[in-house]
């Protein structure tokens, strides 16, 4: 460990013991994940989730030699009692990481920064470092990992034996994803590799192994069972650092000319595809526990033959059996499984449609026209509410240059137009807070909202939170050069914020986001100050169905209402003039949707548009105060 490392405290949940893990299973996966880095960074402390729960139980079969520490959820620092566990903070800072993706991939970059020789956790990271990495209400497969599947082995070891299912629809969901096709980058090589030996009827001899054995085994020799893919020696060599082999020295002419549409697809290895990555990670402790208590109960496997055969070749990932047995689990040795078609296809159709990708037609032919007309014929337009201060303005050039959002690298023009629109969101915050408020920048990026109400309001808190590292650590850069000290920073998806607050504030909060937000300050009956953006990306998603409000469910569906959504995205400044205006029209619709929704929730809501308009293609913003 480097000696300038500040010292970084890791909070984690602590419910229950259930033979060889921890509960919640993100807890477990965490504490598993350090054992496989060998971290101890970190200083771990355990939050009970009830009471009187004594040290001795909780440290008892905990991970090999880490050291944990008991702490009751009033202790915790401020930041931190706003998030969902696990989160971690800086020791005495105010930079708080929450949520489970983002905490993991931060101990793994942590343990390269103060180990550069562990190369290999980064790969678990994967392609661009983007593993895990999209917020698990609009990524199915973060949501599967992080939420899904350890929320339905929980269930499934607590239910009672009447009620247990045989399996859980979410397992079903992950068997069926590691059957799909694989798509790696710059996969054409091994996939023409793949064609000449599958035609010159031949197995690449590659070795599976493990810790022990990689270390036995001589360089040239093979393990005497050598793996039936060269999916899998793909995989294994990168793993074992070497060379992928490959299956000829040059592709004969014929494999050359085969068109990539004619090209056989490439099969699951690990679970995103042929690498291993932090996602096999988060699902083995959660899968063990499945298959043990399946055993016992004396389950049959034979439709889960895929995540059986995952679950064995994880075992020999170097590293994972070490690991494992710090943490106390016994890993079963489970028999090869041969896929059962039928049976799994019967089972298949068990998954309920919340789990399916939504497979409703997403590129619609024809305009707006139609649905717009349809609304109109109900009495319905897009409305805007005048503008409360549209000459109000902050005056920019007495304020220091890390206020000002030209600080964060941007062009002049572009700096501009931010901070006019910083203008329009700034002038009715200060119209709702008063001295004491906490409110909330979401999906903050470098801090232009947040920064601009830190300085302007001492007498208010200012929450910054966002899930991206590097926006968020250049936020806390500007603050601490203004030497801000009422800030505080959250990296997280907005899932995992349930703090408290009076005023809510977004600036482009992204599609779904901007829904995202607006429940969040109706949960806690907070007031909002909201500018949405990329209206393209709304979509149905597991929380959020489209339209919102009951006036436009009783006239469109949700095809229609998709309609309005692609072409609100059409604002840009190089469209024609009457096609911008359909764009703007379209944008007061989906937005009207979004304000009676909340007026439901007996809100108040008025849709403005940012003056001066040209502030920005998307200048819309909602007002919203609770009644």
């Amino acid at each position: 460990m480097k000696d300038n490392v500040a010292e970084e405290h890791l909070y984690l949940a602590f419910s229950h013991q259930y033979r060889d893990s921890i509960f919640p299973l993100h807890t477990s996966i965490s504490l598993f994940l350090l054992s496989y880095c060998d971290c101890k960074l970190f200083k771990v402390f355990l939050v009970p989730t009830g009471e009187d729960v004594g040290d001795q139980c909780v440290t008892k079969n905990l991970a090999g030699d880490l050291e944990v520490h008991l702490i009751s959820r009033c202790q915790l620092p401020v930041v931190v009692q706003s998030c969902s566990l696990p989160a971690v903070v800086v020791k005495d800072d105010k930079f708080c990481r929450a949520g489970l993706s983002v905490v993991l991939r931060h101990i793994i970059q942590k343990t390269f920064e103060a180990d550069p020789s562990k190369k290999d956790l980064l790969e678990l990271l994967g392609f661009k470092k983007t593993c895990l990495k999209a917020c698990a209400e609009v990524s199915q497969w973060t949501r599967l990992c992080e939420i899904s599947i350890p929320l339905a082995v929980e269930r499934f070891l607590t239910a009672s034996p009447e009620n247990c299912q045989a399996i859980p629809p979410d397992i079903l969901l992950l068997e069926r994803k590691l059957g799909e096709p694989v798509r790696v980058h710059n996969d054409d090589k091994i996939r023409r590799q793949k064609l000449q030996q599958q035609r010159a009827g031949t197995k690449a001899a590659v070795p599976v192994l493990g810790e022990e054995a990689a270390e036995e085994l001589k360089p040239g020799e093979v393990h005497e069972h050598p793996p039936p893919s060269l999916e899998l020696s793909v995989a294994f060599s990168k793993l074992l650092a070497q060379e992928a082999p490959d299956a000829i020295s040059r592709e004969a002419p014929h494999i050359r000319r085969t068109k990539t549409s004619d090209l056989p697809l490439l099969d699951h290895v690990f679970a995103e595809g042929l690498y291993f990555t932090v996602a096999d990670l988060v699902l083995l402790p959660c899968i063990h526990q499945f298959l043990v208590s399946s055993k016992k109960q004396g389950k049959n496997l034979v439709n889960l033959p895929l995540i059986s055969n995952w679950y064995r070749r994880v075992q020999e990932v170097p590293g994972v059996k070490k690991a494992a047995g710090k943490c106390n689990m016994e890993l079963l040795q489970l028999p090869e499984l041969m896929s059962a078609p039928g049976e799994q296809l019967q089972d298949s159709a068990s998954v309920p449609d919340e789990l399916e990708e939504d497979n409703e037609e997403s590129h619609f032919i024809g305009g707006p026209r139609p649905t717009m007309t349809k609304l109109m014929e109900n009495g319905i337009e897009a409305k805007f509410s005048p503008h409360p201060c549209p000459n109000w303005t902050l005056d920019w050039t007495s304020l220091p240059s890390a206020v000002s959002p030209g600080e964060g690298k941007m062009s002049r023009d572009r700096a501009l137009r931010k901070q006019q629109q910083l203008n329009n969101l700034v002038a009715a915050v200060t119209k709702l807070a008063k001295p004491g408020d906490w409110i909330v920048d979401f999906c903050s990026g470098g801090g232009h909202v947040g920064i601009v109400l830190a300085y302007m309001m001492p007498s208010c808190q200012v929450v910054l939170i966002e899930n991206k590292e590097l926006s968020l650590i250049r936020a806390k850069d500007r603050s601490d050069e203004l030497g801000l000290n009422n800030i505080w920073f959250i990296q997280s998806n907005l899932d995992y914020f349930n703090g408290t607050f009076n005023i809510g504030v977004a600036l482009h909060a992204c599609g779904v986001a901007t829904d995202m937000v607006i429940e969040h300050c109706l949960r806690a009956r907070a007031a909002f100050v909201i500018s949405p953006c990329c209206y393209g990306f709304i979509q149905n998603t597991v929380k959020f169905k489209y339209p919102r409000s009951h006036q436009f469910k009783e006239i469109l569906s949700y095809k229609e209402h998709m309609i309005l959504c692609r072409f609100a995205d059409q604002t840009a400044v190089q469209l024609p003039p009457e096609r911008r205006l359909i764009g703007k029209q379209c944008m007061g619709l989906v937005d009207l949707d979004r304000a009676w929704a909340a007026e439901e929730h007996n809100y108040s809501v008025q849709v403005i548009s940012m003056e001066p308009e040209s502030c920005s293609p998307k200048n819309n913003m909602f007002v919203g105060i609770p009644a």
